[in-house]
C-alpha cells in the first residue's frame, strides 16, 4: 500500500495575553495545547502542521509571545498565514523563520513536502474582518503554480472563497474569489482549497476544486443557516483537519480526515483470536 503525504490544518487559534480568555469565556490556550498533545500522538506522523490564521486574538505582541510558548511543545514543523485577527507586522517579528515570499506586504509561501507543494495565500485585510487577495498575490499564485506543473499542490488561506450559509461569516467571506477562481481553473495540478475563519469543518468545491473549511480546537460558529440569532458561538468538540495525499496518476488523490481532540474510547480489536467477528 503506497503511504500518503499527511499534512495537519489547525486554524483560528485565537491566542490572548496570559490568564485571558476569548469573549470572556473560551480559554484558547488550554483549548491549543490541548490540539498540540493531540497532534504529537498522531501516527504515522504528519510532514507538517500547517496554521492558516487567527493566530492571536486581538493582537499584540504579548499574545505571539504567548502563542510561540504554547506552540513550542509541538514536535511538527508548521507554517502559517494570517488571518483577519492577526498583524502582518507583529507575525513578521514573531516568526523570523517562516520563508514569506516577500519581506514586506502579504505573508504568502510556499512550502514543499515530498512530491507534493502547499501554497499559502495571505487573505487578510489590514484593519478589515473581510478577505481579499491582492494583484500581487494574484500574480504570485499564478507564477507560483506554474513553476512546477507536474507536481500536485494544495492552498491554504484564512477566508473561504465560498458561502456557508451562515450569514454573519458569510459578509465576511473572501471579496475577489472570482479572480482566484480563474486561476484556479488555468492550473489541475491544485488538489485542494483548505481554509479557516468559520471555525466549522465544512466541505464543497470550489472552481471544480475540493474546499473545506477547518474546524478550530477551542469553539464553534453557530450553525445559524436562517438568520435566526445575532452572530454567536458554541463551544463544541475540537476537532483539526489531516489531509492525506496518496500518489498516482493525475496529480494523486487527496482525501480529509477530521481529527477530534480529545482521549476517547478505544481503538478496541473488530476481531477475536480466532479470527472471527467479535
Amino acid at each position: 500500500m503506497t503511504k500518503p503525504v499527511l499534512i495537519a490544518q489547525i486554524s483560528d487559534l485565537h491566542i490572548k495575553a496570559p490568564g485571558a480568555r476569548a469573549y470572556n469565556r473560551v480559554d484558547t490556550a488550554a483549548a491549543l495545547s490541548a490540539c498540540v498533545a493531540e497532534l504529537n500522538r498522531l501516527q504515522p506522523r504528519p510532514e507538517l502542521v500547517v496554521i492558516s490564521g487567527d493566530l492571536a486574538d486581538t493582537p499584540s505582541a504579548e499574545e505571539y509571545d504567548h502563542l510561540r510558548a504554547l506552540l513550542a511543545p509541538l514536535s511538527l514543523p508548521y507554517v502559517i498565514v494570517p488571518g483577519n485577527h492577526d498583524s502582518r507586522e507583529l507575525m513578521r517579528a514573531a516568526f523570523p523563520g517562516q520563508h514569506y515570499a516577500t519581506t514586506s506586504g502579504p505573508l504568502n509561501q510556499v512550502s514543499s513536502c515530498d512530491q507534493l507543494d502547499l501554497i499559502l495565500l495571505d487573505s487578510s485585510v489590514p484593519g478589515s474582518p473581510h478577505g481579499e487577495l491582492t494583484d500581487e498575490t494574484l500574480a504570485w499564485l499564478d507564477a507560483s503554480l506554474a513553476a512546477a506543473p507536474s507536481r500536485p499542490a494544495l492552498a491554504f488561506l484564512h477566508h473561504p472563497p465560498f458561502r456557508t450559509g451562515i450569514w454573519h461569516m458569510d459578509r465576511q467571506n473572501l471579496r475577489n474569489a472570482d479572480a482566484l477562481a480563474e486561476i484556479v481553473r488555468r492550473h489541475p495540478r491544485l488538489k485542494l482549497i483548505a481554509a479557516g475563519h468559520v471555525h466549522r469543518a465544512t466541505l464543497t468545491t470550489f472552481a471544480g476544486v475540493a474546499a473545506t473549511i477547518c474546524p478550530a480546537p477551542n469553539h464553534a460558529v453557530d450553525l445559524d443557516l436562517g438568520h435566526l440569532r445575532e452572530p454567536s458561538f458554541r463551544v463544541e468538540p475540537r476537532a483539526f483537519h489531516l489531509h492525506a495525499w496518496f500518489p498516482g496518476a493525475e496529480f494523486g488523490d487527496l482525501v480529509t480526515h477530521v481529527v477530534p481532540i480529545g482521549d476517547f474510547d478505544g481503538p478496541h480489536p473488530f476481531f477475536g483470536a480466532d479470527g472471527k467477528l467479535l
